[in-house]
């Protein structure tokens, strides 16, 4: 067991490990983590033993360790009201990296000079002379620097914390280093001394999207370059139980039919190669991370079969979440309600294994909650669906569980 690590004297020991996935990722997770605590009778998603977060899902982690339910990260980031100090805008993820251009700028004659003397004297090609010149090129399009301010600001506010070392659990923010490739565990024993607004700021540092930020001398980048989850880090606390919430995965569009592909009501894209590049970047992408977070599942519960590990991930023939433009003030709030209703479905499709594992830990399944038709997140109305449809939605909803028991009892 790692020194320094807090380990209740009694009851249930319960972690969550957040992934990344950009603002997109980040309104999946609040939504579902609200199904999640308002389905489940017990969990109280603000008083777990553990928090571990990559990119965007390590600011999620931070609020909610910081006291802030899943209801107050809705109003935070999604429900936003004008005026409010609280609140992140997502419009702060596009702000332009300014003085990353401006620095990147300053250095451009010396190296033209470079170029121009490697090639007038044979010492390099012209094809090394302009790779010299890449070294002008910006690290990252979009700042950093508002994200970090904004969560400053948020984790300053009365009863939170910007300080690790205040906080009266584990949180854990995983980036990269950039120069080594190492895991970064920004939270742990050694790394608990950089601010925790500092440390989301590094873990989301996507590289190409945005600069590597420094701290201590050294640069780090996204914590996802590394793992997925990073859900080792809990596990090693140990736990008994660490729920993982996963926001990207492949489409599969060839399973695709039973669901609408978007809410504006745009045509199917039979074939993904239809989309152009932005679409097969998307799933490329997608398909890697969840490669890797398949890989890292099977071997946490070969390195740690005292400690349950639970899921929880889209539908991966989804296409709302595959195509959703989550930079939409309406549709960041249309999807945070699909995503709440999406992970309801999930809890009910998986309802009895689910119970069993949830048991063992004293947590259990609220079926009363879990199957109000008329449950909402964002205070209105999911999209009409006709009774024939819900009913076969149900259906089908009853058969996976079926389906999951008897492979269990199997």
């Amino acid at each position: 067991m790692n020194p320094g690590i807090r380990v209740p004297a009694s009851g249930p020991r319960i972690g969550l490990a957040l992934a990344g996935g950009g603002p997109l990722g980040a309104v999946y997770e609040i939504g579902a983590l609200c199904a999640l605590e308002e389905s489940i009778r017990g969990l109280n998603l603000t008083a777990l033993d553990g928090y571990v977060g990559v990119s965007a899902g390590g600011f999620i982690a931070a609020g909610l360790a910081n006291g802030m339910s899943p209801r107050a990260l809705v109003s935070a980031f999604i429900d936003v009201g004008p005026g409010r100090r609280d609140a992140i805008d997502p419009s702060i993820f596009v702000k332009p990296a300014w003085r990353e251009f401006a620095r990147r700028t300053s250095v451009v004659p010396e190296l033209v000079v470079q170029a121009v003397y490697q090639i007038a004297f044979g010492r390099n090609s012209i094809l090394s002379a302009v790779e010299h010149l890449g070294r002008a090129l910006p690290t990252g399009i979009f700042s950093n620097q508002p994200l970090e301010h904004c969560m400053r600001r948020l984790l300053s506010a009365p009863g939170r914390t910007d300080d690790f070392r205040k906080l009266s659990k584990r949180l854990v923010l995983v980036a990269t280093d950039l120069d080594s490739g190492e895991a970064a565990p920004f939270g742990m024993p050694g790394w608990d001394e950089v601010p925790i607004s500092r440390a989301i700021a590094a873990s989301a540092a996507l590289p190409g999207l945005y600069p590597p930020v420094s701290i201590g001398g050294r640069w780090y980048a996204d914590g996802a370059l590394k793992k997925t989850l990073h859900a080792s880090v809990l596990l090693d606390m140990p736990l008994d139980l660490v729920i993982c919430v996963n926001p990207l995965v492949p489409f599969d569009a060839s399973h695709a039919t039973r669901h609408r592909v978007l809410s504006s009501g745009d045509k199917a894209i039979p074939r993904l190669v239809q989309g152009g590049l932005p679409v097969v970047l998307s799933q490329t992408f997608r398909s890697l991370i969840h490669s890797r977070l398949e890989l890292g599942i099977k071997g946490y519960e070969s390195s740690h079969p005292e400690t349950d590990i639970v899921l929880f991930e889209p539908d991966h023939r989804d296409p709302e979440m595959f195509l959703a433009n989550t930079f939409g003030y309406s549709q960041r709030h249309w999807l945070a309600e699909h995503a709440y209703q999406r992970t309801r479905a999930n809890l009910r499709s998986r309802r009895t294994v689910l119970r069993q594992t949830l048991r063992r830990h004293g947590l259990d399944i609220n079926d009363a909650m879990l199957d109000d038709a008329n449950r909402t997140l964002m205070r209105r109305r999911p999209r009409v669906h006709s009774r024939s449809a819900t009913a076969l939605q149900r259906l089908d909803e009853v058969l996976d569980d079926l389906e999951r028991a008897l492979a269990l009892r199997a």
